[in-house]
């Protein structure tokens, strides 16, 4: 009970992993096969032109060996593709046009992932680097086109800087949304746990306080000993109460209704099951809390639809389970933090929440909430 409590403030949040690696498979994919779409339809270009050493297929490894690590390293992929350039200049020995006809193309993507992915400092340095790069590798005549070339290149890079700063701007704020919404969501937590510890601490202190009325012949030192426990066990509830006036938002009245548990559930959905189940009461509590913001998600973004719930002990753990049919349109509003909401008070239990959409068009939300 007392463990619980206290994690309320530290339980941390759970990481998709998965999802940031199949966005970088799909990433590395679409780059490969950009260059060797260029690397076909450029060939005509240099096909004419012979390495006496026999250099091209380990610089066109270099180039696509850039891509390949690119999702993981973008620096090293930009340092790698600079490499390519300089060394692809002078071992092919190449006339400067034969060079400057495709090479850009495929150095192009680096530049922009660099640009979008990293910061002010980075992106200045790198953009210098790479312009005196261009000159010093010589591709192209200072009278002609090195001065477009680099003009184009650098027009891309800030682009893509700017969309990155903003994406990563938007990202930032809704990380720190959600942070808020989930410290938000723990207080309240707290404050409802309160109530659950504080019924079990009153327990305490009457049953020590009664002991002696209760258990005839105690002896002297038994009598003290359960009176110093009673005493303790009120000033627990004396600190509690005060950690609860700092958890409390300003104006936020206390509720002196008693915490509602599963059988509270059917006043949500009335066809609800549940069972008549034994549980803690800070576990019945979180089952109550999924219920009524999952239904409160179905009304809100599948207005008209039909809610069913089912809570059952399966092993170790309470489950919870709420689905929903197909509905109207989604009305809107809301906080969008419903599910954060349940990740939080289910994990204070060590428990899971998945919430994912149904083949039919319907919506699932399961919770388990270890009973132990």
């Amino acid at each position: 009970m007392f463990r619980t409590f206290a994690q309320v403030v530290y339980v941390s949040d759970r990481t998709r992993v998965f999802a940031r690696a199949r966005l970088r498979l799909v990433f590395l994919v679409a780059a490969l096969v950009y260059g060797l779409v260029l690397a076909i339809g450029t060939s005509a270009d240099y096909v004419e032109y012979e390495s006496p050493d026999g250099w091209w297929p380990l610089l066109f490894a270099i180039v696509f060996g850039s891509y390949a690590i690119l999702p993981f390293s973008t620096i090293t992929a930009w340092r790698l593709a600079t490499v390519s350039l300089l060394v692809f200049r002078v071992l092919l020995r190449t006339e400067p046009d034969v060079v400057g006809s495709w090479q850009w193309w495929f150095y192009l993507p680096v530049l922009l992932v660099v640009a979008a992915t990293h910061t002010t400092r980075v992106v200045l340095l790198v953009g210098l680097l790479t312009s005196g790069t261009i000159v010093l590798a010589g591709q192209f005549s200072v009278s002609s086109s090195v001065v477009p070339t680099i003009s184009l290149l650098m027009v891309l890079y800030l682009l893509a800087f700017a969309l990155g700063s903003r994406g990563r701007a938007e990202r930032r704020f809704h990380a720190e949304r959600d942070e808020k919404a989930a410290l938000v969501e723990r207080a309240r937590i707290a404050r409802e746990m309160h109530d659950v510890v504080a019924h079990h601490m009153s327990l305490v202190v009457v049953r020590c306080e009664t002991a002696p009325y209760r258990i005839t012949g105690l002896p002297e030192p038994a009598v003290r000993e359960f009176a110093e426990l009673g005493e303790s066990a009120r000033s627990a509830i004396t600190d509690m109460q005060r950690l609860l006036g700092v958890l409390r938002a300003a104006g936020h009245l206390a509720d002196t209704a008693p915490q509602p548990g599963l059988a509270q559930i059917r006043e949500i959905v009335p066809d609800a099951d549940v069972p008549d189940a034994d549980v803690p009461e800070a576990v019945a509590l979180t089952a109550y809390r999924v219920v009524q913001e999952a239904t409160t998600n179905a009304r809100r973004h599948a207005p008209g639809s039909t809610v069913t719930v089912r809570v059952s002990l399966v092993g170790d753990a309470l489950e919870v389970v709420v689905r929903n049919t197909a509905g109207g349109p989604s009305t809107g509003g809301g906080s969008g933090h419903g599910l954060i909401g349940m990740r939080e008070r289910v994990g204070v239990h060590g428990g899971t929440v998945t919430a994912e959409p149904l083949p039919d068009g319907g919506f699932e939300v399961l919770a388990r909430v270890p009973v132990g």
